[in-house]
């Protein structure tokens, strides 16, 4: 195993996950007193798997067509115009 490569996603994951929408949205279903904290943990955590599988399933078969590079400058691409379109709305 790469702990380099696993480090990198890790620390991107976390960072991009903190106080984003998805974490919003757990903290409201853990504050809500007759949910299950466990389960709520579980439901999250499942669903940050699924999503994360889905994207590594992706990657891989888009990779199979487009050049590392290119899909490095699209998803650069991606994060700008998605802050400029979150700049533009508020």
């Amino acid at each position: 195993m790469d702990f380099k490569v696993l480090a990198t996603v890790f620390m991107s994951v976390f960072v991009a996950e903190l106080g984003d929408k998805t974490q919003l949205a757990t903290l409201l279903f853990a504050a809500d007193k007759g949910a299950s904290k466990l389960a709520v943990f579980i439901g999250a955590a499942l669903a940050l798997v699924v999503t994360s599988a889905i994207g590594v399933l992706a990657g891989s078969a888009v990779s199979q067509y487009v050049s590392p590079k290119t899909l490095q400058y699209l998803a650069g691409i991606g994060f700008i115009a998605i802050g400029l379109w979150t700049l533009a709305k508020t």
